[in-house]
C-alpha cells in the first residue's frame, strides 16, 4: 500500500513575510535579543505544541523497598498528593500502581505498592507519575469488547463497555494530549453503575488511531471529527442520548463537538475534567511556568494560528484558536455541561473554566478542585469526583438505574 501524501505546506506571501520580519525586529529591540534568537525560540515553542510526543520522565525513583513493598520517590507537586496513582517505569516492570503515602521528608516521598515488586527486581531510576492507575480495560473486571471507529483518516480502535442491561444512554470517554485512551478507564465503572454504556476512544496521532497527513496536533480544530464519528458509530449501535466525557485537550474536542457536530442533536451534555477550554489561556499560563517572555508565546500563536506558520510547522493548516475559545463561543453552547477542574491544576490554568461557567450559569455546573493536580481529581478525592457525575447526569435524567431509579 502506498503511504499517504502529506498535504502541500501553504506558501507565506511576500507582505506577510515583510509584516513578520517587522514585528520581530520590534520586538527584538523591545527584549534586547536579536531578531533570529527570538524567532528560533517562538518557532521551538510552537513545534512544541503541535508535535505529538511519548511520555516523558517527571519523576525519580530514589528506592524500593521489596519486602515492606513501598517505593520512595522524589518529592514534587504530583508525588506528594493523597490518593492512588499510576508509575510508568522500564525495567522488571513497565507500570505500577502505587497507593498511600507512608513517608515523606524535605526531598523525598513513601509510597505504598499496590503492584507487587519482586525482590529481584530492577528498575530504572526515571519514571512518569500519572493519574492513570488503570492501564489495560481488563483492569475494570467488566465486560468489554474491542471494536474500531471508522474516520475519514483511517481507524481509530476503541474499546466498548456494554451496560448491565439494553439502554440508549451512551457515553464517550475522550483523552487528553500526549496520552491515550487508557488515561479515561477511571470514568467507566461510575457510568457502569449508571446503567450507560461507555465508549472509550482513540483519535488521530495520538499513537494508536490512524495518523493525519501531516502527524501534528491541530489542538482539536480537526481531532473532533474523530469524535464526531464515535457519536456517529454510538447511535448506529442504538445511542439516542450521548454523553461527551473529555479529558484535559479531550475538552477541547468535546466543545467542538458540541458546538459543530452534525450529531448535535443526540448530545445530552457534556462532562470535562481539567479541560482545555481555551488554548490561548492554556499557552500564556505555560509560558510564564518557562519563564519566558510573552511575546515569544505571543509570536508561538501567531505561527500556530497562521498560514505562513503552518508552512514552516509542518503543520498543514492553520489552528484557528478563535473557534477553540469556548469562552468567546459559549453563546454557542446548547448542552448542559459539568465543569471538574482544580485551582491548583499545574497546567491547564481552570480561569478558562470558570469564565464558561460565569458566561453560561443556565447550562453549566462547575465543581471547583483544590490541591489536586492536572487531571488527578478522581485520584485525590474519589468520592468527591465520582458524587458530582452521579448527582449531575440523574440531575440530566440520564442514568438508567441506582439507588434513585
Amino acid at each position: 500500500m502506498n503511504a499517504p501524501r502529506r498535504a502541500a505546506r501553504p506558501r507565506a506571501s511576500r507582505r506577510t513575510v515583510a509584516g513578520v520580519r517587522l514585528a520581530l525586529s520590534s520586538l527584538s529591540l523591545a527584549l534586547g535579543v536579536s531578531s533570529a534568537a527570538l524567532a528560533a525560540v517562538s518557532l521551538r515553542v510552537a513545534r512544541t505544541v503541535v508535535t505529538p510526543a511519548g511520555r516523558v520522565p517527571n519523576v525519580r525513583i530514589a528506592s524500593v523497598d521489596a519486602a515492606a513493598q513501598t517505593i520512595t520517590l522524589d518529592r514534587t507537586p504530583d508525588t506528594e498528593l493523597p490518593g492512588r496513582y499510576g508509575l510508568f517505569t522500564v525495567g522488571s516492570v513497565d507500570y505500577l500502581r502505587v497507593g498511600s503515602i507512608v513517608g515523606s521528608d524535605a526531598t523525598t516521598v513513601t509510597r505504598k505498592l499496590l503492584t507487587h515488586v519482586p525482590a529481584d527486581g530492577d528498575l530504572a531510576p526515571e519514571a512518569a507519575f500519572s493519574g492513570w492507575y488503570y492501564d489495560q480495560p481488563e483492569d475494570l473486571h467488566l465486560p468489554v469488547r474491542s471494536v474500531t471507529i471508522d474516520t475519514l483518516i483511517g481507524a481509530c480502535p476503541a474499546w466498548e463497555f456494554p451496560a448491565p442491561a439494553d439502554t440508549d444512554v451512551w457515553v464517550i470517554q475522550v483523552h487528553g494530549r500526549g496520552t491515550t485512551r487508557a488515561e479515561t478507564l477511571r470514568a467507566v465503572p461510575v457510568f457502569h453503575d449508571l446503567g450507560i454504556t461507555s465508549l472509550v476512544v482513540s483519535y488521530r496521532n495520538d499513537g494508536e488511531a490512524a495518523p493525519s497527513a501531516t502527524g501534528t496536533y491541530a489542538l482539536g480544530a480537526t481531532e473532533w471529527r474523530d469524535l464526531d464519528a464515535a457519536i456517529d458509530y454510538a447511535r448506529a449501535h442504538g445511542a439516542r442520548r450521548v454523553i461527551v466525557m473529555g479529558w484535559s485537550m479531550g475538552g477541547a474536542l468535546a466543545l467542538q463537538a458540541a458546538f459543530d457536530s452534525p450529531h448535535g442533536d443526540v448530545i445530552a451534555g457534556l462532562v470535562l475534567d481539567s479541560p482545555v477550554v481555551d488554548w490561548r489561556t492554556v499557552l500564556a499560563y505555560q509560558g510564564r511556568l518557562m519563564r519566558l517572555p510573552a511575546p515569544v508565546f505571543g509570536l508561538a500563536q501567531h505561527l500556530i494560528g497562521s498560514t505562513w506558520g503552518a508552512a514552516l510547522l509542518g503543520s498543514g493548516e492553520p489552528i484557528p484558536l478563535d473557534r477553540l475559545d469556548g469562552v468567546a463561543r459559549a453563546a454557542e453552547l446548547r448542552h448542559p455541561v459539568l465543569l471538574l477542574h482544580s485551582d491548583d491544576d499545574g497546567f491547564v490554568p481552570a480561569d478558562a473554566s470558570h469564565a464558561l461557567a460565569a458566561a453560561r450559569p443556565d447550562l453549566v455546573t462547575m465543581e471547583t478542585f483544590e490541591v489536586a493536580r492536572h487531571t488527578k481529581l478522581w485520584n485525590y478525592d474519589e468520592m468527591r469526583w465520582t458524587d458530582a457525575i452521579r448527582s449531575w447526569v440523574r440531575a440530566q435524567g440520564l442514568a438508567v438505574r441506582g439507588p434513585e431509579h
